[in-house]
């Protein structure tokens, strides 16, 4: 009833968003001149802030036409090449010349914790000079049918050995938060299996292998709360007309609003400044906040079968780094990894994933030699830091792409 209660606000505003969309419209026609003095400002301002904080944020594009390789502009598209019910993998392919060598193929793990894959813009872009790039992109729960079936943490493990498989020998992996459990279990049980197509290279990013070092206010939420209360008070059932109808959902909204309650004050900042950089006409400032807001405010639900267990696996009972984490009955066993090189990239004031937990992967994959073991901690950036920004373009992507040639092996042609 909750979430039938959040449609329901949200449609009886829609006369109040397009009455003020209209009224910034109106007051920024160069041709109205009360637009231009400070009362006509200020009310163009007020109208912007409130269309924007009360819409619904679609799923943004990627947006990536081009890219620059050896120097030169190439043209990108990105095309779906594989494909089911809860996620699509995208290529990003590149018109590059041809008898070109190959460049290695990277699969990117988009978290599916809320976000669209789209959060990874920045990763993708700045891959795509020296990467043949593939992404998870993942579906919005409520837009899936019933008839489609479920969704849980082994489907996940099983998607991700897929869409290695379908990338075919001498891929790699990177994993980007909340997958980093589900990636390093799909690639545990394809090097157990002796499976050709397990990946040349895992990077493991900002992820919650072991959440009982550094626990962080996340962690510690869950543990307080308990199963049982999760179960109780944040799924829900995706109401009518929504494709995914009476599918039961850890809805994005309340994710977001997590999100959003651990740092209130600096979002409420942050539109006071967007609010006056309007006034001001300070266009630069204004579109930053526009497109940080567009993705960071476009959220999907997920299946309440994945979220339960992800708590439960990862948050509470820490099944991976306990030994008793199991994929359909099977144990994952992450010590059967001897080929995998790994490569682990930690923040140094990240708050979602404390210092020390992914880093703890290294320990699980005892049987990994070490000259094919890296890990790397980024100072002064936070959780978002890890994966994108200014600092991951200078200093931790140039490893990342270092790692992946020092280890590459077999094909690394495009599939």
């Amino acid at each position: 009833m909750f979430y039938q209660m959040y449609e329901w606000n949200h449609a009886a505003l829609r006369p109040l968003r397009a009455f003020a969309d209209l009224g910034r419209a109106g007051l920024r026609n160069p041709l109205n001149h009360f637009g231009q003095t400070a009362l006509g400002r200020s009310m163009a301002a007020s109208f912007e802030v409130f269309e924007r904080t009360t819409r619904r944020y679609g799923k943004p594009d990627f947006d990536l036409p081009t890219t620059v390789v050896d120097g030169e502009s190439v043209a990108v598209t990105a095309e779906v090449v594989w494909e089911k019910p809860f996620c699509r993998m995208l290529h990003f392919a590149r018109a590059l010349p041809e008898g070109r060598p190959a460049d290695p193929r990277v699969l990117l793990v988009a978290p599916m914790s809320g976000h669209y894959a789209t959060l990874l813009r920045g990763t993708v872009e700045a891959m795509l000079p020296a990467h043949e790039v593939y992404i998870t992109d993942w579906i919005d729960a409520r837009m899936v049918p019933l008839t489609s079936g479920g969704f849980d943490l082994d489907d996940y493990v099983d998607y991700i050995a897929e869409m290695l498989r379908h990338l075919g020998p001498g891929a790699n992996i990177v994993a980007v938060c909340q997958p980093s459990v589900p990636v390093l279990a799909a690639v545990s049980l394809m090097e157990e299996d002796g499976d050709p197509c397990s990946p040349a290279t895992m990077t493991l990013m900002g992820g919650p292998i072991d959440t009982r070092i550094s626990p962080t206010a996340v962690n510690k939420v869950a543990h307080g709360k308990g199963i049982g209360w999760f179960e109780r008070n944040v799924i829900m059932k995706v109401p009518f007309p929504h494709p995914g109808f009476l599918r039961d959902v850890y809805p994005g909204f309340l994710q977001l609003g997590g999100f959003m309650s651990m740092n209130l004050d600096r979002h409420v900042t942050a539109h006071k400044d967007f609010y006056q950089h309007l006034i001001e006409g300070d266009g630069d400032s204004a579109e930053k906040h526009r497109d940080f807001y567009d993705e960071y405010l476009a959220v999907m639900d997920l299946t309440k079968e994945f979220y339960l267990q992800t708590i439960e696996t990862v948050f509470l009972d820490h099944k991976l780094p306990e030994g008793t984490m199991t994929h359909r009955g099977r144990p994952v066993r992450p010590a059967a990894i001897r080929n995998c090189a790994l490569l682990t990239v930690e923040g140094e004031l990240d708050d979602i994933t404390g210092m020390g937990q992914t880093q703890a992967a290294h320990t699980l994959c005892r049987n990994l030699a070490p000259e094919k073991q890296m890990d790397w901690v980024q100072p002064g950036v936070g959780h978002y830091g890890v994966f994108n920004g200014s600092k991951f373009r200078r200093d931790i992507q140039p490893r990342l792409a270092a790692f992946i040639r020092t280890h590459a092996r077999g094909a690394v042609g495009t599939a």
